[in-house]
């Protein structure tokens, strides 16, 4: 038998019994409880009189012989988790008479066991500027408790970085599963030359690391960092015109792990993007390149993830298409035509002759050489040109030109680069020399008198020159000018290209005033320099006298539009502006105003001072419009006129006010529930930036068990009734509205609302007698009056029918004999 001393019940069947009869069950114990503990007291019929127990015991489950089940040693999950037995009753005689049956003893988990690391020290690398957040490796550790409960739940951290740069962590870990990442700042600055590697102590605990009676385990980390090979390659050089076979490689780039998918952006609109790149991050061009249509190629790689995601920012990708010598040298003219005087010195210049290659500057492709080829007529000799071999200076070779040996010779150059050779061809004309200067027909033109109102652009006088030298030529052309006598320029001369003659006009206006005599004197001279030893004499100059007459002219003001700003409160008698005008002649001048509609303004008759002489309402005019009239005084008393803009800034001068007539408003009788309105404010003046500010409040205090006034916004407000009990009738509702302006305004409006039986949502009211419209009895007196009157009428027109029959009747009535 069981002895007495065997503690408390530990384990209990499905139906919570410390005893019952001989059927299947099941028991849940924990592992490591003291041993000798009773699990359950099993019962059965005669004739069984004693019990046998079979199956998983590991010589730890007994059973005595009136059927009680008990274990003699400590339970280990992790030895069995789950012990399968099986129970039968026996007779005296040893034979089963019940059973057998199964008996499941689950052994509950207990924190019994530490989590360890697989590894005592973990290995790995990351690449710089790897994306924060991507494993790039894992630790693991074990735990032999139950990871289904919390003694098997394990909790993973980072205790130690080693070197922690500005207390900075750059590595984080998955508390879940062991993965260690860079973090944001890691991913930005870990850097191979500074730091090559870095140390981690990990922790591991169980229990979810949220037990201070959790075990945990430490296991050290070695990061080596390792150069970050996404980056932008080096220049590509890519020679034009290439006969290879395409596509070919260029260049390539790299993700710091595999498994990248790469891609090529354009930065640039191309009818055909000439690039590709493959899955291997091998870029190629696809076909042929031409500098000379585009001598640079700049576009993006990208590596993207699985999921499409970019893995860092693209890098440059540089192309630089290196020139080859395809192109000719070009003529920039069909015919380059050059001048060159007679008589000019040996190795005076004549021009520079350039032709165009359309390879790269600044390259052997692109150096030209110049040769005269030939030259036509030779005549007075061959060879009277050379030109600079790289320059192509063109200069006189052999002796000065004289026009009557030839007038013009045609030369072929040839122009050459490297590899190819182009014919150019320049013609020299050969010119007359400018040894003539230009004679005026008369040095004096006499005298000129002219209003000084004359119009601008009239022609005064026409002056005439002749030059010797070849017509129509640099050397015979004239060009005249005023040398003396036109100091403010009033006058300017242009010239006939066919005759030379020179057309004096009036350039700006005239003035009596300042100028009234000039003495003018012209010059005539060619756009050709004088040959050596001609200079220009007094044949080429001549003059007038220029008398201008007085006209009396209007005073003239110093502008059209004379604008102040004056704020809208400024005090009557306040001088607001002031205006000047100046007559040419020197007579004084008087001011008066026109347009003034408003009577807002006077004005100082002398001295042009603007006063107010009536208060002034921005919002009644903003920007108030006058004219000034200035008079000159005696004389022709000629006037001018200007315009004076008052802008009128403003003041807080207008109460708020209800922004429209409100005598709509009603809620329909009897109120079932507290009802809402909505009104709105408004006032002249002009809103601030932010727009209307309007507060608002009940007008009586005595009101406020009533209505209700709430704020919506800067101009809107609510008027709520707070109960239900209002008479069928209309309430007047004072409300105060302050604008908040400075200084602030305020107002009391009066809402009426009207309490009224609805009918379909409207409200009905009664029509009571209104003037002008008459009683019910005096409708029916009109009534009866109207009625009377056609029937008198009626009658008439009957008697006077019947007349008219009687008489037309007494007309064919025969004579009795």
């Amino acid at each position: 038998m069981l002895n007495a001393h065997f503690g408390f019940l530990c384990g209990y069947g499905q139906e919570g019994k410390f005893s019952g009869p001989l059927k299947p069950m099941t028991f849940s114990i924990f592992e490591g409880q003291e041993p000798s503990q009773i699990i359950f007291q099993f019962k059965a019929n005669p004739p069984a009189t004693t019990f046998e127990l079979t199956g998983e015991t590991d010589d730890i489950f007994m059973i005595e012989q009136d059927g009680l089940l008990y274990y003699t040693k400590a339970l280990d999950r992790e030895t069995r988790a789950v012990h399968h037995l099986q129970l039968a009753a026996l007779d005296s005689n040893g034979a089963i008479v019940e059973g057998p049956v199964s008996i499941t003893i689950e052994v509950k988990d207990i924190n019994d066991n530490r989590p360890t690391f697989l590894q005592s020290k973990y290995e790995g690398s990351v690449r710089q500027n790897s994306r924060p957040g991507k494993p790039f490796m894992y630790v693991n550790a074990t735990d032999l408790d139950d990871p289904t409960t919390p003694n098997g739940q394990l909790f993973y951290e980072i205790v130690i970085q080693l070197p922690k740069i500005n207390n900075v962590m750059y590595f984080q870990i998955n508390n879940k599963t062991g993965a260690i990442s860079l973090t944001q700042e890691g991913a930005q600055e870990l850097n191979p030359d500074k730091n090559p590697s870095y140390n981690l102590v990990v922790s591991v605990k169980d229990m979810g690391g949220q037990n201070d009676n959790s075990f945990s385990h430490t296991t050290s980390v070695d990061i080596t960092v390792r150069e970050n090979i996404w980056k932008a390659p080096e220049l590509v050089e890519i020679l034009e015109n290439s006969t290879d076979s395409y596509p070919v490689k260029i260049t390539q780039v790299r993700w710091n792990d595999p498994g990248a998918r790469y891609s090529l952006v354009n930065k640039e609109t191309l009818p055909v993007f000439p690039f590709s790149i493959d899955q291997e991050g091998d870029i190629f061009v696809t076909q042929p390149l031409d500098r000379e249509e585009k001598d640079a190629h700049v576009f993006f790689a990208i590596a993207k993830d699985e999921y499409g995601k970019p893995l860092a920012p693209p890098v440059d990708i540089h192309v630089k298409v290196i020139d080859i010598n395809d192109n000719p040298p070009t003529c920039l003219d069909r015919r380059t035509v050059f001048e060159v005087q007679e008589n000019e010195n040996l190795g005076s210049s004549i021009g520079i002759f350039t032709a165009h290659d359309m390879d790269e500057e600044n390259t052997i492709n692109s150096v030209l050489k110049y040769k005269i080829a030939h030259q036509t007529p030779k005549v007075p000799a061959d060879g009277l040109f050379s030109i600079e071999e790289y320059q192509g200076k063109l200069q006189l070779a052999k002796q000065s030109l004289k026009k009557q040996d030839n007038p013009q010779y045609n030369l072929t150059i040839e122009v050459s680069d490297k590899d190819f050779k182009t014919l150019c061809f320049v013609q020299v004309n050969v010119i007359d020399i400018n040894d003539q200067i230009p004679i005026f027909e008369k040095s004096d033109y006499g005298s000129i008198t002219l209003p000084e109102d004359t119009a601008v652009g009239s022609i005064i006088l026409i002056i005439q020159a002749t030059d010797a030298d070849e017509p129509f030529t640099g050397s015979s052309k004239i060009l005249y000018r005023v040398v003396q006598g036109d100091t403010e320029g009033r006058l300017e001369v242009d010239t006939d290209p066919q005759t030379n003659a020179g057309y004096v006009k009036i350039k700006k206006p005239l003035d009596f005033e300042t100028e009234p005599v000039s003495n003018i004197v012209f010059q005539a001279e060619n756009p050709e320099p004088l040959v050596y030893g001609v200079d220009y004499n007094a044949s080429s100059f001549a003059s007038f006298k220029l008398t201008v007459t007085d006209v009396n002219e209007a005073p003239v003001f110093p502008q059209h539009i004379f604008q102040v700003k004056v704020s809208e409160d400024t005090a009557v008698g306040t001088k607001v502006g002031n205006v000047t005008a100046k007559d040419p002649e020197g007579l004084a001048v008087s001011y008066s105003l026109r347009g003034d509609k408003r009577g807002w303004l006077k004005i100082d008759s002398v001295t042009g001072e603007i006063f107010s002489v009536a208060p002034l309402d921005r919002e009644a005019e903003s920007l108030y419009r006058v004219q000034v009239v200035a008079t000159e005084v005696g004389g022709s008393s000629l006037s001018s006129m200007a315009n004076f803009h008052l802008a009128l800034t403003d003041v807080n001068d207008n109460a708020p006010r209800l922004s429209k007539d409100y005598t709509g408003l009603f809620f329909c009788h009897p109120l079932s529930t507290p009802g809402r309105l909505v009104f709105a404010a408004a006032d002249d003046d002009l809103p601030s930036f932010r727009g209307p500010q309007f507060t608002f409040a009940l007008g009586s205090g005595s009101l406020q068990n009533d209505w209700e006034v709430s704020k919506i916004n800067g101009t809107h407000a609510t008027l709520s009734t707070k109960h239900t009990n209002f008479e069928e009738r209309v309430y007047e509702v004072p409300v105060r509205i302050s604008d908040g302006g400075r200084p602030p305004l305020e107002a009391t409006v009066s809402l009426p609302v009207t309490f009224c039986t609805c009918v379909e949502g409207s409200c009905f009211r009664p029509a009571g007698r209104q003037n002008g419209i008459p009683t019910v009895g005096m409708a029916v007196g009109i009534l009866l009056t109207t009625f009377l009157v056609i029937g008198i009428i009626l009658t008439v027109v009957f008697i006077r029918k019947d007349n008219v029959e009687n008489a037309r009747a007494s007309e064919v009535r025969p004579l009795r004999s």
